[in-house]
C-alpha cells in the first residue's frame, strides 16, 4: 500500500506553524468545501498535555480558534478544575474542520484528517492526552469499550498517558455529565500534582 501523500509532506516538517500552513490549504475531504476557517489548534507548542475534542462548531468555524463557544466556556471552567489554564496546555480536534450542521464527523474525514492530529502529537510530544468524547477516543485509541466506562482512567500506551473523559458539549445537554467531568478533572489534577505537571 503506498505512503499517504500527505503523510509524506509532512514528515520533514519540524513546527506546528509549518503543518498549520498546509492544513489551512486543505482540500481532502467535502469539509474544506462548507468550512470558513480551518481550526487547526492552539496552546503551548511544548505543552505536557494536550487536549483533543471532536470537531469545530459554528463560533469555532467562525473564529478559526478550537473551543470558544460554549462548550469552550465549559471547558475553561474543567481546566480551572484540573489546576490548568490554556495557557499551558495545547487544544485540538479530530478534524479541524466544521462539519456541517454539528453533525459527527464521518470516517473518511476523521481518515483524511488525521495525519494532521498525528503530527501535532509528534512535535508536541505530550506526557498526557486527556480524549474528549467518544469520536476522539476511537480516533486516538481505536475500538474500545465507550467513554462513560474509562472515563477518568488513565491508559497508558506508548510512552503517553491518555485519559478519556465527557466531550464538554455533553455536559450542556446533560446536566450528569457535568458533574462526572468535574470529577474526573479532579482526578486528572491528582494525576498531574503526581507527575509534577501542577502543583
Amino acid at each position: 500500500m503506498s505512503e499517504d501523500p500527505l503523510v509524506e509532506q509532512l514528515a520533514g516538517k519540524t513546527s506546528l506553524e509549518e503543518v498549520r500552513k498546509i492544513a489551512k490549504e486543505c482540500v481532502r475531504c467535502p469539509l474544506s468545501e462548507t468550512r470558513t476557517n480551518v481550526v487547526f489548534g492552539e496552546g503551548d507548542p511544548h505543552a505536557r498535555i494536550m487536549f483533543v475534542g471532536e470537531a469545530p462548531g459554528e463560533q469555532e468555524d467562525i473564529k478559526g480558534r478550537p473551543f470558544v463557544g460554549r462548550a469552550g466556556r465549559f471547558l475553561d471552567h474543567m481546566l480551572r478544575v484540573a489546576g490548568l489554564e490554556r495557557s499551558v496546555v495545547y487544544i485540538s480536534n479530530v478534524v479541524k474542520c466544521r462539519p456541517p450542521n454539528n453533525r459527527n464527523p464521518r470516517k473518511t474525514e476523521i481518515e483524511k484528517c488525521n495525519p494532521y492530529l498525528q503530527k501535532q502529537i509528534q512535535l508536541i510530544n505530550p506526557r498526557i492526552i486527556c480524549i474528549l468524547g467518544n469520536v476522539a477516543l476511537k480516533t486516538l485509541l481505536g475500538k474500545t469499550p465507550p467513554i462513560s466506562e474509562l472515563r477518568g482512567k488513565p491508559i497508558e500506551r506508548e510512552g503517553i498517558i491518555y485519559f478519556p473523559t465527557f466531550h464538554p458539549a455533553a455536559a450542556l445537554y446533560r446536566p450528569a455529565a457535568k458533574t462526572e467531568m468535574e470529577k474526573d478533572m479532579a482526578a486528572l489534577r491528582e494525576l498531574l500534582e503526581k507527575m509534577g505537571i501542577v502543583a
